[in-house]
Parts: structure tokens; sequence; C-alpha cells
């Protein structure tokens, strides 16, 4: 059943429809899988199409189900080039395929995959060697190249045919991104009229906001005003909106920032600053395109493609083995925790991740079932708001800040996860589902980022980690202030060797016990 969103203007009752989605949930991904699949198939083709023109050889021996023995040696090398090539390409976003697009900028993705892709087959072909069998094979150079042309040919013709099929679902209506205009101006008219005029764009205006409650308009180009700034989460929510675009210079970021605040976790949703606004703009953005407009895209991580590629694939390499390694630990916690006290074995809470998005985060259950948090809270109000003095659960020598003094909810067993960190092992699987990073600024509760001051919030312009500088700097040791210097210090100077410093000063942090400080 169609959801619908209602809202009282002037007497009026006014009434919009989530925007419909006119297939199944199931067939994007499973387009997403078939053109995944196809591109496996084309990757393994090119290569074995420019051995044989190069060589004049089949790839297959005709006595047996096997490689011929003329292409044994290059074996190895096309089985990596499936890999090699999808990767390059879901690097390159080649697989999304929601929001707009253009043809030249499509070619030029392609080819940026195409190219590293080669090279990335050239260094393994140097390194692998084709294995001991075939240290002393000499690989002919003009494979690789003949390989690159195909391949480029092959995956351009490919999927340039498949955004064209794509325009034509979009101006049947179909995939077409639910998106709501904030602002009733020149620029929200620009933006609609662009948008309403090219489908193929793959936008869907469901309803515009204003920014004031006093703006008395009721529909724009045909698309109805539906409510005010305040009201946008709930719109959010009930219409299922994926793209919000602003075209209203008088909202401010911190404003931004609360609404953001209020959408929860749940919710997936790009903002962008139509093109008047730039002088506006934060710190973390992308230029993108929506047709004729320039658009902004907000909340973009600090660091590069390049870095956000080497940070993620870093992440997920060290949170497969640490699980791996760990396992045993997990085993051993968890049966002491049932043994312990009543309740599940982990414990999940909401923390405020990357602007300001919400997420479940995973814990071992360090304490009492249902316990209340409203102690917590009041202790984490007084450390934000800079008073050292009652914010302090230790002493002058040995201050804790963060922390309940003699926490009676924290159960006997949890004592000692919490003293060796090992309450923070499932927080892997958080960083393995992309909400967490190895390193970062520590994830706050959405009370603590309530209580936050402006430039506070500036530590959310990155993933949290499980470990950072607070956690080799002093951890719980430090008022809330140094702490986010030091998050601030980390995310203006993040490099991996930076990363790799910070994991390894952590361990003997946790060897230490200063988990339980």
């Amino acid at each position: 059943m169609t959801a619908v969103a209602t809202e009282k203007k002037e007497g009026k009752k006014i009434e919009v429809k989530r925007a419909e989605n006119q297939m199944p949930k199931w067939i994007l991904p499973s387009v997403k899988i078939a053109i995944i699949a196809i591109d496996a198939l084309l990757a393994f083709a090119c290569f074995a199409l420019a051995f044989t023109l190069r060589e004049g050889k089949p790839i297959l021996s005709k006595t047996a189900w096997s490689w011929s023995k003329a292409f044994l040696p290059y074996a190895g090398v096309v089985i990596f080039a499936i890999p090699a090539r999808i990767t390059t390409l879901a690097y390159q976003r080649v697989y999304r395929f929601q929001g707009a697009f253009s043809y030249v900028a499509e070619a030029i993705k392609i080819f940026k995959a195409t190219a590293i892709g080669s090279l990335l087959l050239i260094a393994f072909t140097f390194l692998f060697r084709g294995g001991f069998a075939f240290r002393e094979f000499s690989y002919s150079r003009g494979v690789f190249l003949l390989d690159f042309v195909l391949a480029l040919v092959a995956f351009t013709t490919f999927h340039l045919t498949i955004r064209y099929v794509q325009t034509l679902f979009r101006k049947r209506g179909i995939n077409l991104i639910p998106t709501l205009v904030v602002g009733v101006g020149k620029d929200a008219k620009n933006t609609i009229r662009e948008i309403i005029e090219n489908p193929e764009l793959g936008y869907k205006i469901v309803g515009i906001v204003s920014v004031n409650q006093d703006e008395k308009k009721d529909r724009i180009i045909g698309i109805p005003v539906i409510g005010n700034l305040e009201d946008l989460p709930k719109f959010i929510r009930e219409l299922e909106i994926q793209e919000v675009i602003i075209t209203d210079d008088r909202i401010s970021t911190e404003r931004l920032f609360e609404v953001m605040m209020q959408i929860g976790r749940k919710q997936r949703v790009e903002f962008r600053f139509a093109p008047s606004l730039f002088n506006l703009m934060p710190q973390k953005t992308s230029i993108e395109q929506i047709g004729v407009l320039p658009m902004v895209r907000l909340f973009c991580e600090p660091l590069s493609e390049t870095e956000r590629f080497v940070k993620r694939s870093f992440d997920i390499l060290v949170s497969a083995l640490a699980v791996l390694i760990t396992l045993p630990i997990w085993l051993i916690a968890a049966i002491l925790i049932k043994l312990d006290s009543r309740g599940s074995v982990f414990f999940k809470q909401e923390r405020v991740g990357m602007d300001g998005r919400i997420f479940l985060c995973y814990k071992f259950r360090t304490m009492q079932a249902d316990a209340d948090e409203s102690i917590h809270r009041e202790v984490y109000k007084k450390n934000i708001a800079g008073l050292i003095a009652e914010a302090n659960a230790g002493d002058h020598k040995k201050p804790v800040f963060g922390k309940v003094k003699d926490d009676p909810r924290v159960t006997r067993v949890g004592k000692y996860l919490r003293r060796f960190s090992i309450d923070e092992l499932p927080q892997f699987l958080n960083v393995l589902k992309g909400e967490m990073s190895i390193v970062g600024p520590r994830p706050p509760i959405p009370y603590e980022v309530e209580e936050y001051k402006p430039w506070h919030r500036r530590r959310l312009d990155v993933k949290p980690g499980i470990t950072g500088l607070w956690q080799v700097s002093g951890r719980n040791r430090l008022p809330f202030e140094e702490m986010v210097k030091l998050d601030l210090y980390y995310i203006e100077n993040w490099s991996l060797w930076l990363d790799l410093k910070i994991i390894l000063l952590t361990i003997p942090a946790i060897l230490r016990g200063d988990g339980a400080r």
C-alpha cells in the first residue's frame, strides 16, 4: 500500500503520495549481478582473444579438457584478470545506476578502470611469473596491449549500451530517485524545471519543502509545497526520499546537521546544494552535474577517492584477519557472559557515524540487562561542558573522564572485558559493514552529540574508529575538548602510516589494561 503524507496549510489539506516504484526491489540488485557476470565473461574473452590473435594458438587443448600447452603460463593471469577488471570497474562506480550520468563521464570512468586493470595484470604477471614452473618464461607484451584495446572497446560498448537502455526506462518513470527540493525561489524553479523536462536524469520530485512557515505557496510548476524545514525528517521517512536538493541560502549548515541527526540510521539520503549556494559550501563537498545544473554533493569524506580506497581496503583486510584470529576469544567471552548474568551476549546501541548518520554499534554486553543509561548521560554532559572536577571519575593523579565512578551497572565479567577492550571486538563487524573504520574518532552516542558545539561536530567528518589518537594518547584520562582536538588533528593529517602507527601503539595500551581507566 502506498504511504501518504499529509500537511495542513492555511486550512487546506495537501496529500502527497510516495513515489511509486514501478519494479520490485529485487530487480536492480539482480540486474547488477547479471552485469557483473557479463563483465567477468568479457574480461576472460578479451584476454583469450588477445592471446589467440597475438600467438595464433588456441587456449584450450585439442586432446583434453584443459588449457593448451602454449596458454598454460597465461592461465593464472586470465583468472586474475576477472576480479581485477570487476574491482576496478566497481571502484570507478560504473555499477552505480542511480542518479544523473553523462556518456562522456561514463566513458572516462571505463577508460580509467580498464587502464588500471591492465596495469594490475602486468604487475601480477611479473610478480607471479606463471608460478614456479614458468619462472623463466618470457611473456608477450603484445598480448597485454591487445587485451587492453579489446577490453576498452568491449566494456565501453557494453556499459554505454546499458546506460542507453537505462534512459529508455527512466523516460517511462522507472529507476527514478524520490527527491525533495528545499526552497521555493528562483533556483528551486530552475532545478524543478530541469528535472521534470529531463526524466532521463533519474530523479522524481515528490514535493517541495519551504524554509520558513510563513512562505505562502501551494505549488511550483505543478509540484506541491508539502511543509517546512522542521518537517523534513518526517517527509524523508514517510515518502522514502533518497535525495534532497537545497536551493535556499537561508538554511545554515548547523540547521542542516540537526535535520540529518533526526533522520535516523535506516535512511540513506544524499544532500545537494543548488548552483547559487556555492558560497555556503562546507569543506566536505564534491561537484557533480544534474542536466545543465552543477550540483554540490554534501558530506563527502575529507579524503580523496584514492585515500578512501586505500583506507577501506586496509579496514576490510585488518578486520577480516582480526575476526579470524580472535574467534576463540569471542567464544570464551560469549560463554562467560551467559554464565555471569542474564541477557544477550551482544549489546547493540545507537551511535552517531560520519555526517551524523545513526548506526547500531556492536559490543559484548558488559552491563546488567536493561541498565539505565541516564547515569552516563549526566556524566557526559558535564564532560562536554568542561566541568572537569565534576566529570572526573578518578582523582587528580589518575583522572578518568566520560566514565561513571564505581558504575553499579557493570557485571563481574564485564569489568575484565572492558579492562582489556575485549568488549569492543564485535565492532570489527561494524567495520566490515562500512559503518566504522579501524582507526578514527570515538563513535559518540546521540545524546552526546546533542550537547556538541558547532566545532565539535567536525569530528564526525570521517567514520568513527575502534581505536584512535584518543586511545593511544590517554583515552579516558583526556577531557572531552582535548579528545576532540586529537580527532581533528587525525582528520587533517591522515595517512596510512599514521593508521599503522596508531594500531601498533594500541596493542600495548590494551595489554596494559588501559580500557579499565
